[in-house]
């Protein structure tokens, strides 16, 4: 590569030199930037905590404004459910001492038919 006349390389050296001059303000500018970024965004920050701390604040309130009613529903059915548990046990006993006086029945008579064997006397209540 032949050597370049001296005037190109001034010239050459003061375009570099002038963009180097413009760089500290450059910095300055971007570095302005980012600290008005950040300042944005520590306030924004700061506003959607405090919006969440309301919004959970609130559910909280609700949730418990609702247990109470939800507690007070579910005992309420509980005891709807254990009245209706008493009333089919109590028939399926019902049913269990006919079925069971049934078979007694049938075995009395069954017994009955029954050459040399003796009889039992049915039980008295």
């Amino acid at each position: 590569m032949p050597p370049q006349p001296i005037e190109f390389r001034v010239e050459s050296l003061e375009r570099r030199v002038t963009q180097l001059e413009q760089l500290p303000a450059r910095i300055d500018d971007l570095t302005s930037q980012v600290w008005q970024l950040r300042t944005e965004m520590r306030v924004e920050f700061s506003a959607v905590r405090r919006e969440m701390v309301e919004q959970v604040a609130s559910l909280r309130q609700e949730i418990a404004d609702q247990g109470g009613t939800l507690r007070q529903e579910m005992a309420e059915q509980g005891e709807g459910l254990r009245r209706e548990f008493r009333t089919e046990i109590g028939n399926l006993a019902t049913q269990m001492r006919v079925l069971h006086e049934d078979v007694i029945s049938r075995i009395a008579q069954l017994q009955e038919g029954w050459p040399g064997r003796p009889r039992r006397k049915p039980r008295e209540k």
